[in-house]
């Protein structure tokens, strides 16, 4: 081709029908073309033949397989998540109960408790009502039987008649008597009462919820007697001047 016509279709832009003539050059270049070689002097035989289009290996199993790995692991994941997640929300709910149930024991131990207290406080108020509404007569009789039930409280040992046998020897039942005469007159501390006690037997063996007047009859006998019990093991035991 002149050189002057080269570089006029050089020079002018490439037509879709050039471009497309182009591609047909290219496929056809990518023909095989088979050249066998032959030894010097022989005849060289060639052939041209469509060259096969290469096999590209290709599989949607690959990417199958990789969906599906990923997915197993996200499942796992999802699924390691719940249990973890379960095993936090049983922990809770044991731990709730562990709670309630300590706190119901609590209660129950309190209540019962109250309840304790209560029957006890009833218990007293009934004991002291019925002691306040227990009279006695003012004489012999009711003095000693006021003192056996104040010994009881005490745990106090002693009889009815063991008592009365012995005021009847020492006072002849008179809660003002005195002995002015006995040794323990002549060293100033003479005995008194229904019992017949010195001042300090009488203030060491006082009974509580009796009088401290060593002339009162109750707190007279209730305290000889817990002298007596402390000396003798009980008033019943004594037949004489103790």
């Amino acid at each position: 081709m002149p050189k002057n016509i080269f570089s006029r279709v050089q020079s002018r832009s490439l037509t879709r029908h050039h471009k497309i003539a182009m591609a047909g050059v290219a496929t056809l270049g990518a023909a095989a073309i088979g050249f066998s070689a032959v030894p010097s002097g022989a005849s060289t035989k060639t052939t041209t033949e469509a060259a096969q289009p290469v096999a590209v290996a290709y599989s949607t199993q690959q990417i199958k397989d990789v969906k599906a790995s990923v997915t197993d692991q996200m499942a796992g994941a999802s699924l390691k998540a719940e249990q973890i997640a379960a095993k936090k929300k049983a922990d809770a709910a044991a731990a709730a109960k562990k709670k309630a149930a300590a706190e119901a024991a609590k209660k129950k131990a309190e209540a019962a408790r109250e309840a304790k207290e209560a029957a006890s406080r009833a218990a007293k108020r009934a004991e002291a009502k019925k002691a306040a509404a227990k009279s006695y007569p003012n004489n012999l009789d009711g003095w000693i039987r006021e003192s056996l039930d104040v010994m009881k409280k005490h745990g106090i040992p002693g009889s009815y008649d063991g008592i009365k046998r012995n005021i009847i020897r020492e006072s002849s039942g008179n809660p003002k008597a005195i002995n002015n005469w006995d040794i323990n007159a002549i060293n100033g501390i003479p005995s008194k009462g229904l019992l017949q006690v010195i001042p300090p037997t009488f203030k060491h063996w006082h009974v509580p919820g009796t009088s401290w007047d060593i002339y009162d009859p109750v707190a007279n006998i209730t305290a000889a007697c817990n002298y007596a019990a402390d000396k003798y093991g009980s008033m019943d035991n004594v037949d004489s001047a103790y």
